[in-house]
């Protein structure tokens, strides 16, 4: 169990650009999308404040069976550099290498990773466990566990999220983009105790994604055991920037890259 103490938190900040097609989309429990604008356009626009990473996810590419990122990405790549993962299709060793071509650094897996548990390790021994990045999708049930999700939450699993996290470290994955379904797109915050949860059972770094909406949401992700912290709507639609984001950081004594 990791033990983090108020002496030591420290945070990554990263914009989470969520894509459908061509267009930025925002969602809310990753459903009723709304178009807002070029993702190149507003990735360049979050280097340029002082992003740690970024973060793009095809939406519905799971669902189609197929990805547009990749040009996207050449895009981006052109003129940002910071690390880029890139999730959303990414069903094989194949569509791993065609976007770490395209320009990414990481790849977060779903729905692959749960239909091929084996897929983590292929990706991981080929590219370094520091390029696999398991992306989970959780809902709570009423019994206070947590369940898997797939197909950007329309499909159940079964899985519990504690038992399938520890799997997924096993086989290799490096980290982990933790979405909480119930809280993302709605900005109250993320699911502490989620993340509590799973920073408890694993020792590769937790990004929290999904619920930010004001400062404590940061304090309290980071204190939970996060060890970086995805922003979407506070970014796209509520125009904050990553300097703002900085200083709130710095308030709760949480220390963040120097720029």
């Amino acid at each position: 169990m990791r033990n983090k103490t108020l002496k030591n938190k420290s945070a990554r900040l990263i914009a989470r650009l969520d894509v459908k097609g061509s267009h930025l989309i925002k969602a809310v429990h990753l459903e009723g999308l709304r178009v807002i604008g070029d993702p190149s356009e507003f990735a360049q626009k979050y280097y340029a404040q002082g992003a740690d990473e970024l973060i793009y996810i095809d939406l519905v590419a799971s669902l189609y069976g197929r990805s547009n990122l990749t040009e996207i990405v050449k895009k981006t790549a052109q003129n940002v550099f910071i690390p880029i993962t890139v999730g959303g299709g990414v069903r094989s060793i194949e569509d791993v290498e065609n976007l770490l071509l395209a320009g990414a650094d990481k790849v977060a897996i779903n729905t692959a990773c749960v239909s091929n548990p084996q897929l983590i390790k292929e990706v991981s021994q080929k590219y370094g466990s520091q390029c696999m990045i398991l992306s989970v999708e959780a809902k709570r049930h009423a019994d206070g566990n947590w369940e898997v999700y797939t197909d950007c939450a329309r499909e159940s699993t079964g899985i519990n999220v504690i038992d399938w996290v520890k799997e997924a470290e096993i086989l290799g994955a490096g980290e982990i983009l933790l979405t909480s379904i119930d809280q993302e797109g709605t900005a109250k915050g993320y699911d502490a105790e989620l993340i509590k949860m799973v920073s408890s059972n694993v020792k590769v770094p937790i990004i929290a994604s999904g619920g930010y909406g004001k400062a404590e949401d940061m304090n309290l992700a980071v204190s939970a055991g996060a060890d970086a912290l995805a922003f979407a709507d506070i970014l796209h639609i509520k125009n904050s920037n990553f300097l703002e984001l900085r200083d709130i950081a710095h308030s709760y004594n949480i220390d963040t890259r120097k720029l």
